[in-house]
């Protein structure tokens, strides 16, 4: 990198470290968005870090070629996508858009992508990421032509949603194919406040999970990038992170003032992402998570599955939530068009609740009520908790206290770890 760059970088790094942004005559401007503040709130709407970065002209990829990786969820406050924003925009070099799972406009289901295309809106060229890593992802950003990726991109905060890796995937390639790399923030729509849940095991490592991290991270994609870049990558890439104001650690998706779009076809609320880093753990086992239904992850059974199982995970007493007896027909996925019995959680107290808790102790539940539990034969849960303890837990008749008691040891390590690289209180 040349010196003059170096400065310029360093220069925008302080500068919106600080939180400020630059107005048109160069001078210092305040933070807080003078945007309707959310009831119940005593400070304005969070400002993410695209807003900044476009307040301050788009600085930080001035001269730049420009390749954004994003989805659906990259957006303004008032809807409109940062894509189109910034294509329109004289001030910044857009030349190409990368596209995670589900693909750049979100039309693909679990497991696709939208492959390689323009986008009929802006004429962009679209890269299609998905299931690319190394030396064959850099070599996409390499033809794309891009100086610098961008990526901007909204998280559920569990370790298995396959966002973050795809974020891991492309720093690595980004460092391959000797570019920059900025990350643009966004709230963890569950809170920041603790990292819960078991580590993963390396020899576990697949795309929903490539280092040890814990199950609900607890971070934002600025502050996994920062852990990313020091503690996993052979190689570190020439990072930026443009941080939020705006945010606390305790607020949830709620409190943020700014819109929801589903991240992926199956995550439709952020009361979905306040579940899913236990309840996913389902796709793992012969019952529904949910999908196919209108509340994914939420609703959760099998046929043959009655109303016991409901009274075992109400007699657990977990923090904050409530199960009911439920009955529903997925309309695809698991038990496509047939009617099964289960549970659906109703969290009454997110601050309480303990996702990762609350999915072991309705596995633990569901193997005790329902004869016909079974893990899925490919040991999918492995993958998804990190190890075999989990399951081999279970299997041999330990309670909740027992399987959460054993991941604790490498959960405060992680949390230690985590510790350095938090950007907000």
């Amino acid at each position: 990198m040349s010196r003059m760059r170096r400065m310029k970088l360093l220069s925008r790094r302080n500068l919106l470290a600080a939180g400020g942004a630059l107005t048109a005559g160069g001078a210092l401007a305040a933070t807080a968005s003078p945007a309707a503040a959310v009831p119940g709130r005593a400070h304005a709407r969070v400002r993410t870090g695209f807003e900044r970065l476009a307040a301050d002209g788009y600085a930080l990829l001035a001269g730049e070629r420009v390749g954004v990786v994003t989805n659906p969820t990259g957006i303004t406050p008032d809807a409109r996508h940062l894509v189109d924003v910034m294509h329109a925009d004289e001030r910044v070099r857009l030349v190409a858009v990368f596209g995670p799972e589900h693909g750049f406009r979100g039309t693909a289901q679990a497991g696709g992508s939208e492959g390689r295309h323009d986008d009929p809106a802006t004429g962009l060229p679209v890269y299609d990421t998905y299931l690319k890593s190394g030396r064959a992802l850099a070599d996409v950003f390499t033809a794309s032509g891009v100086d610098t990726v961008v990526f901007d991109v909204q998280d559920a905060g569990a370790r298995f949603y396959t966002y973050i890796w795809t974020l891991y995937d492309c720093m690595v390639a980004a460092e391959l194919a000797g570019k920059h790399f900025v990350v643009l923030d966004r709230p963890n729509p569950v809170s920041g406040r603790a990292a819960l849940g078991p580590v993963l095991d390396r020899a576990f490592a697949t795309f929903v999970g490539r280092e040890p991290i814990a199950q609900a991270h607890g971070m934002t994609v600025a502050e996994l990038a920062l852990l990313f870049n020091a503690e996993f990558l052979a190689r570190p890439v020439e990072l930026e992170t443009v941080r939020m104001t705006g945010w606390r650690r305790a607020d949830f998706f709620g409190a943020t003032g700014l819109p929801w779009v589903p991240p992926s076809p199956n995550m439709p609320t952020p009361e979905t992402a306040l579940v899913y880093s236990g309840t996913c753990l389902f796709e793992g086992t012969n019952l529904s998570e949910g999908r196919g239904t209108t509340r994914p992850f939420e609703l959760l059974g099998a046929e043959g599955v009655d109303r016991r199982w409901a009274e075992a995970a109400n007699a657990l007493g977990l923090p904050g939530v409530h199960f009911r007896e439920a009955y529903f027909a997925p309309v695809f996925s698991k038990f496509q068009g047939r009617t099964v019995g289960g549970v659906q959680l109703h969290v009454h107290d997110r601050e309480a609740f303990d996702p990762v808790r609350t999915g072991i102790g309705l596995l633990v539940t569901a193997r005790r009520s329902w004869s016909g539990f079974a893990w899925r034969p490919d040991h999918w849960i492995d993958k998804l908790t990190g190890s075999t303890r989990v399951r081999t837990l279970i299997d041999a008749g330990a309670d909740t206290d027992e399987v959460v008691g054993a991941w604790e040891p490498d959960l405060a390590a992680f949390r230690a770890v985590r510790r350095e690289h938090l950007l907000y209180r």
